[in-house]
């Protein structure tokens, strides 16, 4: 299985930064993909970024310019640079992973889930 623990989260006000970060651990073989969802209050979950193992990225439109997204494959973390916040930023931000695993001998392929982390962007 994988866990994730996430952390950066918190309340900046516009205009500022944060960094989050995403640490896999567990019974991982290999790291596929790992991204970077958000939901506010009232709508749907939203990709706001993800990146390959590879290194190739792709960003929401709402986000380019202003968020980096990285990743570090030796800690197994993803990173998610925010720059320029604004209030419609403000969310709760997951990350996900899409990964190989084992598990009592027998391979999976599938997506993990963090707990979330609050930004809230507000003067």
């Amino acid at each position: 299985q994988v866990q994730l623990v996430e952390s950066g989260g918190g309340l900046v006000q516009p205009g500022g930064s944060l960094r989050l970060s995403c640490a896999a651990s567990g019974s991982i073989v290999s790291i596929n993909a790992m991204g970077w969802y958000r939901q506010a209050p009232g709508k749907q979950r939203e990709l706001v970024a993800a990146i390959t193992s590879g290194g190739s990225t792709n960003y929401a439109d709402s986000v380019k310019g202003r968020f980096t997204i990285s990743r570090d494959n030796a800690k197994k973390t993803a990173y998610l640079q925010m720059n320029s916040l604004k209030p419609e930023d403000t969310a709760v931000y997951y990350c996900n992973v899409d990964s190989t695993y084992y598990r009592s001998g027998i391979y999976y392929k599938g997506d993990s889930w963090g707990q979330g982390t609050q930004v809230t962007v507000s003067s």
